[in-house]
């Protein structure tokens, strides 16, 4: 009864209702209509959690939560919670449509089901499958495009297997393939967004009302004032500025009603610059002037005044209209009103990429964010050779498709969260590359593209994620992947993904869908690499799998000996003598449970008693200081990938611990100016950590001197953690801290991120 109490209370309904309320708060007061669209849906959504949880239809936290198998893609809201709505359900799709009137059969998917398993709709998903024109958004999209292909390879057990697994829910998924108008686009590079994602950008790209407003000040209201101030200076004495001090010629008052009846055309027609209207604003002040006079009203001493001074203002700052002064301030301003709106070029470059494959990134970007051309420019009326402003091109650069280092290079990918998002196309050209026939390959590349568009259930109690090999057509193609195939290429594209993380963004928590890619690369390449995931200290069971005594052992093997191992006071002896107990454990108790053979109670107990925490608590910083534990003893991944993958930077480890102070540096200074910088400072933890990693595989001349480095800089850094860097140098020198993670009367200080006291740093809980 305790385990179900604590699940209930780690995936309760305080979450969902928090989320419910803000949606409706968005919904009721956002000034935008689409806005409050997308907030009504998702309260709609987490209403159907919440009743779903009151009703005992949703199981939160488990790989089922709706009652459905598995491998069902389930709509999922943020934090993991399932509303019950399999994303393949809802009302047939257009291509469904399509699919049902080709083949003269009922618009009802157990109508197509049966269709797509006779000769005629077997011809038709074989005739798909070689073309490569079919695409899939969710993976149950491939489930039939593989039956297609078992039969015809002859495997008719294992077709006949996977059509009896998919029958019962025939009339409720879709299974039917999704035809593309191209096939998929080779897999050598990588892109963030598509062509079809840039267009939909430039597209939305309206007129910025500030720069068109002055846009119109410049080309509209600007001259008018220039004429009407010309009109009173026809009145002004011999200093040639004092109006009225003469009579006008013939024809002044003729000239000044046009002007009038010009400012009424141009009020009605410009409506953007509003500063003509202000009564203080010296044009409306000789515009009133001259409405008075015209109508026969003397103008009184202060409205004289005011003229006299508006006109003697003007011309002191710009000049006489017509002077060689005003002139040339009034041709700079034409020139800058005549540049092209950023709305204008990003029409240029819709032209530009127009009739492109929308589905695919592009080999090239510079043809499309090239200055326009004299063809363009007598098309368009936009100037030979201006230059695309950054934020017109950035639609059409985030597009290109290359290497990831190239990406990263370019800024296409600013983060690790991005980078994650890539991996899938990387590691899907891969998954293909393992199987031999040519219909096959992208097949499987498709699924697994597809698999990484669920999102990612909410798990208790230790529940794996459901993985595309987990998947009936995966599992029932399996067997026809090369014993052999694809383990070179999945070893190197592991090596080269991680490379590229770890070089571009060394001070970063790999996160776990980076991970998760790790995972699928190295099964592929049976390297046997535990890479371990981080956890939610909000939903933490108190207890970790076992693959995280592994990654410390690996861990172990890497860094006895070294300054990690004594700056964070591990026995990584101690840590081996457990794994090594652990596997004697395995191989001799045959009677062993399933759920204590994937978990480690003495890694569990370790991590514990290092964070000064006993038994289970429900203070999310008592289990984050527990969780951090682990992530120290097993380096977060980064001793697996070095010494089970073989990554090999090439900045060098100095020059990535030199890049993670950097790191500290700048989100200590960050967190030193937050009101609640407790996030901030667990992130300079963590780069801190990854700092003595590297700091720790350098050769002792490279790491002292990278060392004294630090020391140097030290008058520069946020307040606060100087006594980190005191204790990084006392422990280099061969010190150590006492219990309390302190040395020196605590002028010396271990840094760690998680805590339940008042964090050091800044003093802030």
């Amino acid at each position: 009864m305790k385990d179900d109490a604590e699940q209930q209370q780690a995936a309760g309904a305080g979450y969902p209702r928090g989320q419910l309320a803000k949606a409706l708060v968005t919904a009721l007061t956002h000034q935008d209509p689409a806005v409050r669209d997308r907030a009504e849906g998702r309260a709609r959504q987490w209403r159907q959690v919440l009743h779903g949880m009151a009703s005992g239809k949703l199981d939160i936290g488990s790989r089922t939560p709706a009652g459905w198998p598995s491998w069902v893609t389930l709509e999922v809201l943020r934090g993991g919670f399932a509303t019950g709505a399999p994303v393949a359900r809802g009302p047939l799709g257009p291509h469904e449509a399509d699919a049902a009137r080709r083949a003269g059969v009922p618009a009802e998917r157990a109508a197509l089901f049966r269709y797509h398993h006779t000769e005629p709709g077997q011809r038709e998903l074989c005739a798909l499958l070689d073309s490569g024109r079919y695409d899939a958004a969710v993976p149950e999209e491939t489930a039939l495009l593989t039956v297609a292909w078992l039969v015809r390879a002859g495997d008719l057990e294992a077709a006949a297997g996977l059509v009896r697994e998919l029958e019962p829910y025939a009339d409720r998924l879709c299974f039917t393939p999704r035809p593309s108008p191209r096939p998929a686009a080779p897999a050598d590079g990588v892109h963030r967004t598509t062509v079809a994602d840039a267009v939909a950008t430039l597209e939305r790209r309206r007129p910025h009302a500030a720069v068109e407003a002055q846009r119109e000040a410049l080309t509209v209201w600007r001259p008018f004032a220039d004429d009407l101030l010309a009109h009173w200076l026809e009145t002004a004495g011999p200093d040639g500025v004092r109006v009225l001090d003469r009579t006008p010629g013939p024809g002044w008052r003729q000239r000044g009603a046009a002007l009038l009846d010009r400012y009424a055309r141009l009020a009605a027609a410009h409506t953007r610059c509003t500063k003509h209207r202000k009564p203080k604003e010296n044009p409306a002040i000789l515009r009133a002037a001259l409405e008075d006079t015209l109508a026969g009203r003397s103008l009184h001493a202060r409205r004289l005044g005011l003229l006299r001074h508006a006109v003697a203002s003007m011309v002191r700052r710009r000049g006489l209209p017509g002077s060689p002064e005003h002139t040339a301030l009034r041709r700079r301003q034409a020139e800058e009103a005549a540049r092209p709106s950023h709305q204008a070029l990003a029409l240029l470059v819709l032209r530009r990429i127009s009739g492109l494959p929308g589905h695919t990134g592009l080999p090239d970007t510079a043809p499309f964010t090239a200055p326009v051309t004299a063809r363009e420019a007598d098309e368009t009326g936009i100037p030979a050779g201006t230059a695309l402003p950054r934020a017109v091109r950035r639609p059409v650069e985030t597009a290109l498709t290359a290497p990831l280092s190239t990406l990263v290079e370019r800024g296409v990918v600013p983060s690790c969260e991005v980078l994650a998002r890539l991996t899938p196309q990387l590691v899907a050209a891969v998954h293909a590359r393992a199987y031999a026939d040519a219909a096959l390959g992208p097949l499987v590349a498709a699924n697994h593209r597809a698999s990484q568009n669920r999102r990612s259930l909410l798990l208790l109690n230790l529940a794996g994620r459901t993985r595309p090999v987990d998947l009936p057509w995966s599992r029932a193609v399996a067997p026809h992947r090369g014993a052999e195939a694809g383990r070179d290429d999945a070893r190197a594209a592991l090596r080269e993904l991680a490379e590229v993380a770890v070089e571009a963004f060394p001070g970063t928590l790999l996160p776990n869908p980076l991970i998760w890619q790790f995972g699928h690369l190295a099964r592929q390449a049976d390297l046997g690499a535990p890479f371990v995931e981080e956890l939610a200290a909000d939903l933490f069971m108190g207890t970790f799998t076992a693959k995280f005594l592994d990654a410390a052992a690996t861990a172990a093997e890497l860094l006895e000996g070294t300054l990690y191992e004594r700056y964070f006071g591990i026995d990584y002896a101690a840590v081996r003598d457990l794994a090594a107990g652990k596997a004697a454990a395995a191989g001799s108790d045959a009677t062993r449970t399933p759920s204590k053979s994937r978990t480690s109670q003495g890694f569990a107990l370790l991590c514990h008693a290092r964070a000064g925490e006993t038994g289970r608590s429900w203070s999310p910083a008592a289990n984050g200081k527990v969780i951090e534990q682990a992530q120290i003893l097993t380096t977060h991944n980064l001793a697996t990938l070095v010494h089970r993958v073989g990554v090999v930077p090439r900045p060098g480890p100095a020059e990535l611990a030199r890049r993670c102070f950097h790191d500290v540096c700048r989100l200590t200074d960050l967190a030193s100016r937050q009101p609640r910088p407790l996030a901030l400072i667990k992130n300079a933890a963590y780069a801190w950590r990854q700092m003595v990693f590297h700091l720790s595989l350098c050769p002792s001349g490279e790491q002292s001197a990278v060392l004294d480095e630090l020391g140097l800089g030290e008058g520069g850094l946020t307040p606060g953690l100087t006594p980190a860097l005191a204790g990084l140098h006392l422990v280099a020198a061969g010190g150590t801290f006492g219990d309390d993670g302190t040395a020196a009367g605590g002028r010396a200080r271990r840094f760690l991120g998680w805590t339940t006291e008042r964090h050091w740093l800044t003093g802030t809980r």
